[in-house]
């Protein structure tokens, strides 16, 4: 995103390959201006690699999992 701190580093800090890359990149994520836009734009998108919005690819299918069961859960009531 051109306003998101992510725009002053490099692609590859925002896909990496081990755990350290990945709190490397949640650093960077953590006072960004658009990190909520970004996580959204993950999950709508289901961006299934990379760190967006602070959130790793696990963290992000827990978040759709979690939206589906209260979705279900609102539905059913």
């Amino acid at each position: 995103m051109k306003d998101g701190n992510c725009r002053f580093y490099p692609p590859a800090a925002f896909f990496p390959s081990d755990g350290v890359g990945v709190d490397a990149a949640r650093k960077i994520c953590a006072d960004c201006p658009v990190a909520a836009r970004c996580l959204e734009y993950a999950l709508t998108e289901r961006i299934d690699h990379g760190v967006w919005g602070g959130t790793s690819e696990r963290e992000r299918r827990r978040i759709l999992k979690r939206r589906r069961q209260e979705a279900a859960a609102h539905v059913s009531v």
